[in-house]
């Protein structure tokens, strides 16, 4: 017999991939440039050309069996040390080697990081608007997420709701800055406010409360944005990282879990994550993607072009009248639709091949979100689209 629970699943699939899925098969029919695709978070800018001439060098020089083998289970010790030197030199926090642990991207980062901290029937609390697939990452580990909900005005916590949530029963708070799908990125304000908050709560009842950040966006920040490093504020963090969107390698799936050297039990967590891929799966990435990486550890891609695009899609939302708040990084936008049913407003959409996601899976009903990640050239050509769209069913 199959298993029932992901049988199940297949009733609830990714809206996101599903939409990808449509944008592609209508490009087969209409052609690519026709269709304004804005579903799918995929890098659009090349990854650098040192990555590039990294890897072909590796591939001409390194000794082949150990470019291509097993790396050893927490990670290649070279690329440990490099990624904890960077992070040690750019923010300040002391970490070592041994605090580093890599990753198959930062899903697999995340699916490390609450299983460390979390046994079955904890609560993990993450904060509307949320990345949907946190629903499989939390409660697959028997662990069990709430959403706390979205101070829609700013998009920056919602401290009254999150105080009555944070009971005695959470062990973790998932977060996720700079913020998919919202583009905001938590400020200096709300990150003092939150680590306040989780230290006083951790004495009142007793036990650990780790914060889980979610960071693959941390590089993508626009011009005079506050984008502070959040394990810099409380002890307790465990940050993953993927570099899938600083130096646009998505498909490498490569990133690590760090965690804070003044956490509780900081030595031993690395080596609890090379336990946990025993059970999971997500064990040993590839040699030689850690080895390239390790080399280009503080270089991104040219990531300007996504504030260029955001600025032209944030300038005709506003002037056709929508509510938005301005991302302040990734390359999300995360507009109220122009009625009370995103998922109608979407659909009416795809008549003009403007493929749009609706917000109710990300916990807010009513808005949809643009990944803006495509030529800037396509982003201008979308917008008297998205004007004509809007004027013919809203009247705007």
């Amino acid at each position: 017999m199959i298993n029932p629970q992901y049988k199940q699943m297949l009733q609830h699939k990714s809206i996101i991939r599903e939409l990808s899925e449509y944008a592609t098969a209508r490009a087969s029919e209409i052609g690519s440039e026709n269709v304004f695709d804005f579903s799918l978070g995929n890098p659009s800018v090349p990854c650098t050309q040192h990555f590039t001439d990294t890897m072909i060098e590796l591939l001409h020089t390194a000794e082949p069996v150990a470019l291509h083998g097993y790396s050893p289970s927490l990670g290649i010790e070279s690329v440990r040390r490099a990624v904890a030197d960077s992070l040690h030199s750019r923010f300040g926090v002391n970490y070592e080697s041994k605090h580093i642990f890599m990753t198959t991207g930062a899903a697999g980062a995340v699916a490390h990081a609450v299983r460390c901290v979390t046994q079955p029937g904890d609560e993990v609390l993450t904060f509307a608007p949320f990345f949907p697939e946190y629903t499989p990452y939390v409660n697959q580990t028997g662990a069990i997420l709430k959403v706390v909900p979205p101070r829609t005005e700013d998009f920056q916590i919602n401290f009254e709701a999150f105080e009555q949530m944070l009971t005695d029963k959470v062990a973790a708070v998932l977060i996720n800055t700079p913020n998919n799908p919202s583009g905001v990125v938590y400020s200096t304000q709300t990150l003092t406010a939150l680590a306040d908050l989780l230290r006083k709560k951790q004495v009142e009842y007793g036990h650990d409360i780790f914060l889980i950040s979610d960071e693959p966006y941390r590089e993508i920040v626009f011009a005079s944005v506050d984008a502070p490093y959040v394990a810099s504020f409380y002890d307790n963090t465990l940050t993953c990282y993927s570099f899938s969107k600083s130096l646009s390698l998505p498909g490498e799936r490569i990133g690590y879990v760090a965690v804070n050297p003044r956490a509780t039990d900081a030595d031993l967590i690395a080596v609890m994550c090379g336990q946990i891929s025993r059970g999971i799966g997500h064990n040993c990435p590839p040699s030689i993607i850690q080895l390239a990486v390790s080399r280009v550890i503080n270089e991104t891609s040219d990531l300007s072009v996504y504030e260029t695009n955001m600025n032209l899609i944030y300038d005709k939302l506003t002037e056709l009248g929508f509510t938005v708040v301005k991302p302040g990084g990734t390359f999300y936008i995360f507009p109220k639709a122009l009625e009370e049913d995103a998922g109608a407003f979407c659909r009416k959409a795809l008549a003009y091949d403007l493929v749009l996601v609706p917000a109710d899976n990300f916990g807010c009903p009513g808005y949809f979100r643009m990944a803006y990640c495509i030529d800037t050239e396509k982003v201008k050509r979308s917008l008297p689209v998205l004007e004509r769209f809007v004027r013919e069913q809203y009247g705007v």
